[in-house]
């Protein structure tokens, strides 16, 4: 009679034993990048004229270039920049490219960055720049950080609302392959929806119990949701507001995860607090951890892929690492 309540035990215990001894991967294809700055890095972007020019920007104003796709890079100051701005995102389309970040700074350059021009925004602007997108010659879309959406046609001489309203504090927002956007409520306790065709956010209620961290897209409609906890949830649909039960990788790790990327439809890494790095090479059936990693003393706190053999992770004191393979080594 005691053999079902044994059974059930048993079962507990062998998936607790798999959480806690993930596999450590035998070849970690990331080396670290010295970089001249001790600041945060936020984000990373390279022209689409010249693959191997490359642009990082961070808080106090770091702003960093790179000509040889991202080994090594150099300091740029900008006249007028305030020390302590907080420079969020970066991206470029050819050889035009937009930064955006706080207090309400916007920046565009029309020749891949030899020369940056500062874009006044108006005081009556909803909240601060957070996600700057290159769209094309004189197109961006700019969403701030309580989720007011503007897109401009003329190089930033207009804007105009891609949304009717704003949504509040939001503390992370991702921008899909058609300019939809999943944004996370400052508190994590629901998450917002945008597309295009809507002018208006859906709000969703988080199913877990634990709050959500970040939220990101993935390939064919599909999308990844990091809750606090290292949980992981996936949706094969990121309109229907239905995912998948939450996992725990990593259930022996105690830093929580931060950000996820894929680096093509099957190979899915994420990245999180003390360094931690783990990846799935099925799509999240399947994990393994950088553990060689482990001795950088440094948050991870966002990583990306411009191609399956060019990716970065970025991290506080100036924390860069490169994906290096047989091809890019």
């Amino acid at each position: 009679m005691f053999k079902p309540l044994r059974l059930v035990l048993l079962v507990a215990v062998s998936v607790l034993l798999m959480a806690a001894g993930m596999p450590n991967m035998r070849v970690v294809p990331w080396q670290q990048v010295e970089v001249p700055t001790q600041n945060i890095l936020l984000d990373i972007a390279f022209t689409g004229t010249t693959p191997s020019h490359g642009w990082l920007v961070g808080d106090k104003a770091t702003l960093l270039e790179s000509r040889d796709g991202g080994l090594h890079w150099q300091v740029r100051e900008l006249p007028g920049l305030e020390p302590e701005a907080y420079l969020a995102s970066i991206s470029f389309a050819g050889a035009e490219g937009w930064v955006a970040g706080q207090p309400k700074i916007l920046l565009h350059t029309l020749n891949e960055g030899s020369d940056w021009t500062s874009i006044r925004l108006n005081n009556q602007l909803p909240g601060e720049p957070l996600l700057i997108q290159a769209l094309g010659p004189g197109a961006a879309e700019m969403v701030t950080n309580v989720g007011a959406i503007y897109r401009t046609e003329d190089g930033g001489q207009t804007w105009h609302a891609q949304v009717d309203e704003p949504i509040g504090a939001i503390k992370n927002i991702a921008r899909g392959p058609e300019g939809e956007y999943l944004a996370v409520s400052s508190r994590g306790s629901f998450y917002f929806l945008y597309t295009p065709e809507s002018r208006a956010w859906k709000p969703y209620p988080r199913e877990s119990s634990r709050r959500i961290q970040n939220m990101g897209f993935g390939p064919h409609g599909s999308a990844w949701k990091l809750n606090q906890g290292a949980e992981i949830a996936f949706t094969d649909d990121f309109t229907s507001g239905q995912w998948s039960s939450p996992l725990r990788p990593g259930r022996a790790l105690s830093f929580g995860y931060l950000n996820a990327a894929y680096q093509n439809d099957h190979d899915l890494w994420v990245v999180g607090g003390g360094a931690t790095l783990i990846h799935s090479p099925d799509g999240g059936k399947t994990w393994e951890q950088a553990k060689k990693l482990s001795n950088i003393p440094a948050n991870f706190y966002s990583i990306e892929f411009f191609g399956p053999e060019q990716g970065f992770i970025l991290g506080q004191r100036g924390t860069l690492l490169r994906y290096v393979s047989s091809n890019n080594s």
